[in-house]
């Protein structure tokens, strides 16, 4: 078994562990919106509507939990077990993110693991396999514009504008 040739320093990744995982789960769904969102409208991933999805890094002690409902990916913060699991380093999912790794090789090295719901994680592997993706802009990451594409989220519904607020008089 081939292992990652970075991972984050057990003491960082316990420190990491301690916090709670509800935020994490908050900004993880955030970029997952900004990001697909060019890329795939929700309705091409109906199989996944309604499950719950774990994303653990597994140096850094941290899980993203989601669900993904007809309009956007939101956080879970639910203890109950996940429908589908993906487990890696930081790494591993930072040189996926960058497509300077597959994640066929990666998985065959068992440095990506899949739990529960095999069928929903080929689902998930085929998808962004199938997808035209460019490599991870780390200026996405960039404070400013995650919270610009928040706020543009938070002010649509469904694609519509919501209408404005009642006027205070």
């Amino acid at each position: 078994m081939k292992t990652s040739p970075f991972l984050l320093p057990k003491p960082l990744g316990r420190l990491v562990s301690l916090l709670p995982g509800y935020p994490h789960s908050l900004f993880f769904t955030t970029f997952l919106n900004a990001v697909l969102a060019q890329h795939v409208r929700p309705a091409d991933l109906e199989p996944l509507h309604g499950k719950q999805v774990c994303i653990r890094v597994t140096d850094a002690g941290v899980s993203f939990r989601f669900t993904l409902t007809p309009t956007a990916f939101v956080p879970r913060s639910s203890p109950a077990p996940a429908d589908l699991t993906i487990s890696a380093s930081a790494y591993d999912f930072l040189m996926l993110g960058l497509r300077k790794e597959d994640p066929d090789t990666l998985f065959f090295n068992r440095r990506l693991v899949m739990e529960g719901d095999t069928e929903l994680g080929l689902f998930v592997k085929n998808t962004l396999d199938s997808l035209e993706l460019p490599p991870l802009d780390l200026a996405m990451l960039h404070p400013a514009r995650v919270l610009a594409g928040a706020k543009d989220r938070m002010f649509r519904r469904g694609g519509r504008a919501l209408p404005p607020a009642p006027q205070q008089r």
